[in-house]
């Protein structure tokens, strides 16, 4: 515990001071202090001017990171017949239909992403109350309820993302390992406030980015400057 406790001792003095920094000054400094024994997730956390009470104000949407998340995704798909095999060619990891409602109500969630055929919604729908919390319920706004079972499924394995603003107006996500060149980090870090910026609802009034964070699975976040990621 002690050696845990020196080493964010250390990490914590090098991000000192440093506040609104420009995105590859924040990837360096997390990248650099990552040094748990495992390869650290970089996540971002943006806080927005928006209340997603109203339904005007909804953020949500999907992003393909340029580098992808480097992330193993365990994608289910909901389908019959064709599409059931179409899903299974693409290289999803669980297909079926009540089978598949069935396992996902006994409470055995083991996947990230899950898509549907727009037939299969009656089944998926009374999955709500367990899927929409993980944020996992198929929409077709962010391709997940699609004939196309064989791009979404792709999609998903090739590090597409997808975000959703939570209560206090929070978006975050994973956008890559700490493993990854601070080159690659900077462009999938610039990828996804890109795309969250292009989100902003039509009732979002006065300021819509206010901050943003980034920080490794087990280190000091840092605050990015928002008119450097946003090139204001």
């Amino acid at each position: 515990m002690a050696k845990y406790g020196k080493r964010t001792t250390a990490a914590r003095e090098q991000f000192a001071g440093k506040r609104n920094v420009t995105v590859e000054e924040a990837v360096a400094l997390v990248k650099n202090n990552a040094k748990a024994k495992f390869d650290e997730t970089v996540e971002i956390a943006m806080n927005l001017g928006v209340d997603p009470r109203h339904a005007d104000q909804m953020v949500r949407g999907v992003v393909a990171l340029p580098n992808g998340t480097g992330k193993t995704m365990r994608v289910a798909v909901f389908a019959r017949d064709a599409k059931a095999e179409e899903a299974k060619a693409a290289g999803a990891d669980i297909v079926g239909a009540e089978d598949l409602m069935e396992i996902v109500q006994s409470g055995k969630i083991d996947f990230d992403r899950c898509i549907a055929t727009p037939d299969m919604m009656p089944i998926v729908g009374r999955l709500g109350k367990v899927l929409g919390p993980r944020n996992l319920m198929p929409n077709p706004k962010v391709g997940t309820v699609t004939m196309d079972v064989k791009a979404a499924v792709e999609a998903a394995k090739g590090g597409e993302v997808q975000f959703k603003v939570e209560k206090a107006g929070v978006v975050h996500a994973g956008v890559g390992k700490a493993s990854f060149g601070e080159d690659k980090l900077v462009e999938n870090v610039r990828a996804f406030i890109d795309a969250v910026g292009k989100a902003r609802p039509a009732g979002s009034k006065g300021t819509y980015m206010k901050k943003i964070v980034v920080s490794s699975t087990m280190g000091p976040s840092v605050t990015i400057s928002v008119d450097n990621a946003t090139g204001n």
